[in-house]
């Protein structure tokens, strides 16, 4: 039996006889038991010392393997195989593999939604009602254009029976046949013909017989409804007969869209269009340039393909030319959707083709346009994905914001969602249009709590007094849920079952902001803005508050750092570059492929939707014009007033102004803390507070004078204090810094 090194070893050495054939005069015996041998003895003596010192192995059978790639002569100089191929590649068994394994649904994921099932069907039920509809309105105008074109049809059938019976289609033959002058040829034919015409004369003096009696009986022997019915067929084939190419007269009820199925070749064609350096050598040599892992198929309105990019290439690179991809798959930029796969390597492509634009295909009726309500504790449909597919969005455990360019549909995402949480009765809405439009006035006037347009000094103070109101709401809902049993609030966040509970007063509230960037840029009062909004980002979503900002300059000014980092949820509509992608989407997203500069000028409403503990996914919202609106908010209303829980500004109630609201903090604290006493500890300036206007700041400690003094300049100091011979040191506050802050504020308001 030969060794496997014995193999190794003979090729090698023919290799180096056939090289050198010719240049050496004389040659080396080797014996190649002795080799043999000494590579054993010294595999089984030092196993993990490998004769070259740069290489180490771990095992014998390795060392085995590495011995026999190597100059059977120990050249020094020789080259030494690093790759090992006659070592199996370890990796997960059979069964592991299995595990591992993506399962396809035995279901089609269209039969396992009851609501899409049930759209699909409609839509197929409205399809043929309509092309049934169309004809049957046109039927007598068919039957005269018909009528009219039967002489010709007429016409056309005697001639074409005449053609027949002459046998002229094979008068070319013969015709050639005579050109050539090739009389037996011609001859041959002629005879042909001369039978053929016999036969079809004979047929068709039968069939004129035949067909004149048939219509003479009928004549005399049918019914009448029978004559009608046969004259009017014979009417109706003849017109048909007669019709014109380019003037059908029966025309299409539904212009079908003029998709054409997605095949490999398209979607190859379509990356070597490209420009992708590594998918062009790949086609150059012949290879396809693109790995498919999964047959091509029909995915809802489109196709679906599926498969591995070159080494090197990542889907971002597509997504990057999508315009080109659309141009190479000749579809219309709406239609060509390019996607990473989560959990899975960056060269993995999902290419969905549909058939339809995603801007102007139509889509389903939204279930709440004419009735219904919500729960904002469960999930709600408000817009679909490329696919048709319903997506849903929960409104309550987070905080979300919503970026784009002008005119591209934000404030009426913003909108939506507000009219969203208005069909839940129980959702208390705070909604301020900075704008100044009036853009969100059907939910403002109909059923908002507070409500306030316009970037004027009386809409931003309306604004600051709110957030500081509900910012002491922030403060009281904790209290009142670190409180509860915790059988009754068992993860200490609000719950349906404790919202409807009206004596806790734990209640959604939901505000709304377009054009936040008003607030946060606003020169007096934007740290105060920055800093309660921050709070109600991170501590609100688990008391029931949800912040819902919008913004078309998604920048770290109108968006905030503390805030943007925070929210939940994101919104993001078309943008023009990476830092406004990133600002909305999250850190790295431009670089993960998340691109919402993909979309262009006609993608209104369509945006990227992170939230709901899914990965990013392109949703078309539901479009809902001003009367739609005021519809929703109108039953929005009806709702609320059944309840008895209509309140504040869609009442026409003003918010009171009380201690708690138009408190001067620096004017109180100079009142309470004497001239001659410079520093003073922060728990001793609070109960003073306290005690000088118990209805504000009774509750008050010193992390929460710190959290009030921060947007207005002053920050908090280290203060000493010897109190029974013992140095002890506390945050307190600087007089002299609160003075100064106060002729600041007073230096600017004269100064405006």
């Amino acid at each position: 039996m030969n060794h496997p090194d014995d193999n190794e070893l003979f090729n090698r050495l023919e290799a180096e006889l056939n090289t050198d054939s010719g240049a050496n005069s004389g040659g080396e015996v080797v014996d190649l038991g002795k080799a043999r041998s000494a590579r054993t003895e010294s595999a089984d003596s030092n196993p993990t010392e490998s004769p070259d010192p740069t290489i180490r192995v771990t095992d014998s059978q390795h060392t085995r393997d590495l011995d026999a790639f190597r100059d059977p002569f120990g050249d020094p100089t020789a080259r030494v195989m690093v790759d090992l191929p006659t070592v199996k590649a370890t990796g997960p068994g059979y069964l592991g593999r299995l595990l591992a394994a993506q399962r396809r649904p035995v279901v089609p994921p269209w039969l396992q939604s009851v609501a899409e099932l049930r759209t699909a069907s409609a839509w197929v039920a409205r399809h043929y009602a309509h092309s049934i509809g169309y004809h049957a309105l046109r039927s007598p105008v068919y039957a005269a254009r018909l009528t009219l074109q039967a002489p010709s049809g007429a016409a056309k059938f005697v001639g074409g029976t005449v053609r027949w019976m002459a046998d002229r289609e094979g008068e070319p033959v013969r015709l050639a046949a005579v050109r050539r002058e090739d009389a037996a040829e011609y001859l041959k034919l002629s005879r042909q013909r001369d039978g053929r015409v016999r036969l079809r004369t004979l047929a068709a003096v039968l069939a004129m017989f035949i067909g004149l009696g048939s219509a003479l009986a009928m004549y005399v022997l049918a019914p009448e409804w029978l004559q009608a019915v046969s004259v009017s067929s014979v009417v109706m084939a003849l017109g048909f007969a007669g019709r014109k190419a380019d003037d059908p007269v029966i025309h299409r009820a539904v212009e079908l869209p003029k998709a054409v199925k997605l095949t490999s070749d398209i979607v190859l064609r379509a990356l070597g269009a490209l420009g992708i350096p590594a998918i062009n050598q790949a086609q150059g040599k012949g290879r396809d340039g693109f790995e498919f892992t999964a047959p091509i198929t029909r995915d809802g309105p489109g196709w679906r393909a599926e498969g591995n990019l070159p080494y090197g290439v990542t889907v971002t690179d597509v997504i990057e030319r999508r315009d080109r991809l659309a141009s190479g798959l000749r579809r219309p930029l709406g239609c060509v959707w390019p996607e990473a796969v989560p959990n899975e390597h960056t060269g993995h492509l999902v290419l969905w083709v549909g058939d339809q634009d995603m801007s102007t295909s139509k889509k389903p009726k939204w279930p709440l346009l004419t009735s219904g309500s919500v729960n904002l504790f469960k999930p709600v449909a408000y817009g679909t994905d490329q696919r048709g597919r319903w997506v849903d969005v929960t409104l309550m455990y987070i905080a979300g914001i919503i970026g784009a360019i002008p005119r591209m549909g934000k404030t009426f995402l913003l909108r939506l969602l507000l009219l969203i949480a208005a069909l839940d009765p129980r959702a208390e809405l705070h909604t301020y249009d900075m704008k100044g439009t009036g853009d969100l006035d059907p939910v403002g006037n109909a059923v908002s709590h507070r409500h306030a347009a316009g970037d004027d000094d009386e809409a931003i103070e309306y604004c600051l007094n709110d957030f500081r109101a509900l910012r002491e709401e922030l403060r009281r809902r904790t209290k009142v849920i670190r409180s509860l049993p915790r059988d009754i609030c068992p993860e200490s966040k609000v719950t349906s079952e404790l919202a409807d509970k009206r004596s806790l007063g734990l209640h959604p509230i939901v505000i709304g902001v377009d054009e936040c960037q008003v607030l946060f840029e606003h020169p007096k009062h934007k740290d105060e803005f920055e800093e309660i909004a921050t709070d109600l980002v991170k501590r609100g979503p688990a008391t029931g508050i949800v912040l819902l900002l919008a913004t078309q300059r998604p920048d770290a000014k109108a968006l905030p750092t503390g805030i943007s980092a925070n929210a939940s949820a994101r919104w993001c509509l078309k943008v023009m570059g990476q830092l406004e992608n990133d600002m909305v989407l999250g850190t790295s997203a431009y670089k993960r492929g998340v691109r919402a500069t993909m979309f262009s000028w006609g993608d209104k409403g369509i945006h990227y939707f992170i939230g709901e503990g899914s990965d990013a996914r392109i949703v078309g919202s539901v479009y809902v014009d001003g009367p739609g609106a005021d519809s929703i908010a109108a039953r929005a209303r009806t709702a609320r007033e059944q309840a008895g829980l209509l309140s504040g500004h869609a009442l026409g109630e003003e918010p009171e102004t009380d201690a708690s609201t138009g408190y001067d903090l620096l004017a109180d604290i100079l009142a309470v803390v004497p001239a001659k006493e410079t520093k003073a500890w922060s728990e001793t300036v609070v109960a003073r507070l306290a005690d000088l206007r118990p209805e504000v700041y009774d509750g008050w400690d010193s992390d929460a004078l710190a959290a009030a003094l921060k947007p207005r300049g002053v920050s908090t100091v280290q203060v000493g204090r010897r109190i029974e011979g013992k140095f002890t040191n506390k945050r307190g506050i600087d007089r002299s810094h609160i003075t100064a802050a106060v002729a600041e504020c007073d230096g600017k308001r004269d100064a405006g």
